[in-house]
């Protein structure tokens, strides 16, 4: 209901708007041989207002005030230009424009310009809100690539970013686990993972990381900035990733999109888009559903997404948006395998009654303002309020279901917070400066409520049998933070950043742990209070306009989280003086382009994870042993991350009617290993006590490979694929050998390939298709000590899919 209301409102407001239009401004944008230029944006200068010219390369801005204006009209590939003009109250005006081709600097936009391919680039210097200088980035541009987006298929959507490791057990496509460096992919939780520039998480630090990923079909880019990024947006030590969605067409009052997908396993999606601009204000919504059987036993999906997106110019400095997103989920999960089921089937499962839900609701409003045509502001406001609810046999997968009462657990999260950024260029030794400053406030509660006794059935049903749960947990975390960063340039070559963040944590525990016996097991409530300061240091230097240096420094935290704060039993002990996990990123790279075909990014990163937290055995006076949770190491990630694409028909041909190639290699080897980590073992009332250092930091394989081909023929387009993944540990003690439960032991390395294509028949119908895991791999990314599994997680066998879409 919530979003048929949104778009009743708007339709109201767009109809209201369409009677009250004071001036027109219209006009053509063409080449310099007079043929159209689509995607063109034609911006009033010193205002909020712009729009893109459309197909047949014409544009149109309504009611703004009359006066003296520039308009400024620019293009990837072509030259800026500015144009002078006034208009009067109720006049229309015509302006035709010119533009002229140059080649583009590598400081305003990166990418492979050959032939359209332009699934990956970096981010500019400076964008709205934004200092990328310096820093490790990429942007992956997701209608550039051919993929399964429909099941947001993450190995060929980061197959072109070097370093990302993931976690392929949820073929759902719901949830993302990416890491980088060594780092966990569990629910992507190294990462700030925010949508729009705004928080999707339910907690302020990410733990928990979002259970929610947005459909990528409506996504139109992906940007990733390593570890540098703690400055502006969050300490994590994976940096940030952002989910940018497709934006209101702005080159018309209308336009609508359809997307179906058939596949294997009963896989039906259905995405479905409509967007435009009339005015002063700009509209997107969009509504998808997937459903599946999923391609284990036991497995089945069903999915439902919307988001509405409206935004007002309310002057010519002020522009006022609203956005909502909501998903709800209803997944059985198959659970996990022995290694010998693994072996014997790795499509069966032993868990029919398991089942996963995540109602997800995000509403957020923003605003823009331009204080003056150097200094403007932006002002975000955003919540989450969403559910974790699961319901299952949890015991250990050797063990079989007995089909008793299943265990019922369930998380609410009620989260609200605000960000307000200032932007400000100023001009210092002759060049343009930017300094970038906010203020963040995040405030996360999570009520948790788990041991619950749930039904014998099989349906997905969270009711508990006493209507109460046998551990009823409350956790409140509250997070201030204010940063500043500037961009220093001294020439058109050299730059240097240099940034400060000032962090503030109040974290609230309190509840039962467990009954025993009858007798609720109360926590002591815990209350924690930390103040902290992050530096940050960058710099470039470019060699030309095409290619450069760049190095970066910057330090991150991970806060103690509150399962850290929980003790697993009544009797284990919480050091009083546990601190934060503490570190910084460093890096050192080279990038840029050489012509039109061949673009490139190699790089070296080291990071340092300082005061990892473990428990470890100690003994009492009485000679009783006990679990301390405490910090007890350090560990060390670094290697190489390199990224090249290369287009040999355009290097050696410059033109061909047969179509282009390009081949891409995304490589990345790191070696993620433990320099200090206490642990120890009991036996027979003895402690004994040893370090792991040397030992490989669990789920980090040294090899993360991917290379590919795309080629292309008019709008035709067809890739493949291979991922090269090496061996990983499930455990920080490297046990090669598996238990019998499946949760410790070797992650073998495994290939795996994929074909997509592509054909865009007419201008209004795409076919897409494709087979993922070619040659049905058998192999596993993850052994799981607890839900989804445990046990090993299989991921996805051969599969096929067919996509057909329609656009008006």
């Amino acid at each position: 209901m919530r979003f048929i209301y949104s778009l009743l409102v708007l339709g109201l407001l767009l109809s209201t708007e369409a009677i009250a239009q004071k001036n027109l401004l219209r006009g053509k944008v063409t080449d310099e041989n007079n043929l159209p230029i689509q995607g063109a944006s034609v911006l009033l200068g010193g205002t909020v207002r712009g729009v893109q010219t459309d197909l047949e390369g014409k544009y149109e801005l309504k009611d703004f005030p009359a006066g003296e204006y520039k308009l400024v009209i620019s293009l990837v590939g072509f030259g800026t230009l500015e144009k002078g003009f006034s208009i009067g109250e109720k006049e229309t005006k015509t302006l035709d424009i010119i533009l002229q081709e140059e080649e583009f600097q590598l400081a305003e936009f990166r990418v492979s310009a050959s032939r359209g391919i332009l699934s990956q680039s970096n981010m500019p210097e400076v964008s709205d809100f934004q200092i990328n200088a310096g820093k490790k980035n990429e942007v992956i541009k997701l209608a550039e690539i051919n993929a399964n987006l429909a099941m947001n298929n993450s190995r060929q959507i980061f197959g072109r970013t070097p370093g990302i490791s993931i976690w392929e057990n949820d073929g759902s496509g719901i949830q993302l686990g990416v890491a980088s460096r060594g780092l966990s992919p569990n629910r992507s939780w190294e990462f700030n993972v925010r949508m729009n520039g705004y928080d999707i998480t339910p907690d302020p630090m990410g733990y928990p990381e979002a259970y929610f990923t947005p459909p990528m079909e409506v996504v139109e880019e992906i940007q990733i900035i390593r570890g540098a990024s703690s400055l502006q947006y969050g300490p994590q030590f994976g940096g940030l990733m952002n989910f940018v969605l497709r934006k209101p067409d702005k080159s018309t009052r209308f336009t609508a999109e359809s997307l179906n997908t058939f596949g294997s396993n009963g896989l039906f999606s259905s995405f479905n888009y409509v967007g435009g601009t009339e005015g002063k204000w700009n509209y997107t919504a969009y509504y998808q559903k997937r459903r599946g059987d999923g391609w284990r036993e036991n497995g089945f999906f069903n999915t439902d997404h919307a988001h509405v997106e409206v935004n007002y110019a309310a002057s010519n400095r002020l522009k006022l948006g609203y956005e909502m997103t909501y998903m709800t989920t209803e997944t059985q999960q198959p659970g996990g395998l022995t290694d010998a089921q693994f072996e014997e089937n790795s499509q069966q499962s032993s868990r029919s009654r398991n089942w996963f839900n995540t109602p997800w609701f995000i509403p957020s409003l923003s605003a823009e303002y331009l204080i003056s045509p150097n200094t403007k502001l932006s002002w975000k406001a955003f919540g989450t309020f969403a559910e974790r609810n699961s319901v299952g046999f949890m015991r250990p997968i050797n063990q079989e279901d007995d089909f008793g009462n299943r265990q019922v657990d369930r998380d609410f999260y009620t989260t609200y917070g605000s960000e307000l950024r200032l932007q400000h260029n100023y001009e210092l030794f002759s060049q343009e400066q930017t300094l970038m400053s906010g203020l963040r406030y995040f405030n996360g509660t999570i009520d948790r409520k788990q041991l619950g006794t749930g039904t014998t059935e099989s349906d997905m049903d969270f009711s508990v049998a006493d209507g109460d749960y046998r551990r009823k947990l409350d956790y409140n975390n509250i997070n201030f933070a204010a940063f500043a960063e500037n961009v220093f340039r001294f020439n058109e070559n050299l730059l240097f950043t240099a940034g400060l963040r000032l962090e503030n944590i109040q974290s609230n525990m309190e509840g039962q742990l467990n009954v025993s016996n009858g007798t609720p097991q109360l926590l002591n409530p815990e209350t924690r209070s930390r103040t902290f300061a992050l530096l940050g240091l960058g710099a470039e230097y470019h060699l030309g306009k095409n290619t450069e240096f760049y190095s970066n420094f910057s330090q991150a935290y991970r806060p103690v989280l509150i399962s850290d704060l929980t003790p697993p039993a009544t009797t284990d002990v919480i050091d009083q003086n546990l601190q934060d996990a503490r570190g910084y990123n460093f890096d050192f790279g080279y990038r840029g382009k050489i012509g039109t075909y061949f673009n490139f990014d190699v790089s070296y990163f080291f990071l340092n994870y300082d005061n990892r937290i473990g428990t470890i055995a100690q003994a009492n006076p009485d000679g009783s042993i006990y679990n301390f949770r405490t910090n007890l190491g350090r560990s060390v990630s670094q290697g190489f991350e390199g990224y090249v694409e290369f287009d040999p028909i355009t290097a050696f041909f410059e033109s061909s009617r047969f179509g282009y190639l390009h081949l891409f290699a995304s490589v990345a080897l790191v070696d993620a290993t433990y320099r200090d980590f206490e642990v120890t073992s009991v036996s027979n009332g003895e402690i004994t006590v040893r370090n792991l250092e040397g030992n490989q930091v669990e789920n980090a394989p040294k090899r993360i490979n991917r290379f590919g081909a795309t080629y292309s023929l008019g709008k035709f387009s067809m890739t493949w694929q291979l991922s090269d993944i090496g061996e990983a540990f499930s455990d920080a003690s490297n046990t090669v050998t598996p238990n019998a439960a499946a949760t410790v032991g070797l992650i073998p390395a495994y290939q795996v390939q994929d074909l997509s294509a592509s054909w865009k028949v007419w201008k209004q119908h795409t076919l897409k298709a494709g087979v993922n895991n070619l040659t049905d791999e058998r192999y596993f990314t993850r052994r799981a000590g607890g839900y989804p599994g445990p046990g090993i997680m299989p991921a996805d066998g051969r599969t096929f899919y067919f996509t057909l879409g329609l656009k008006f």
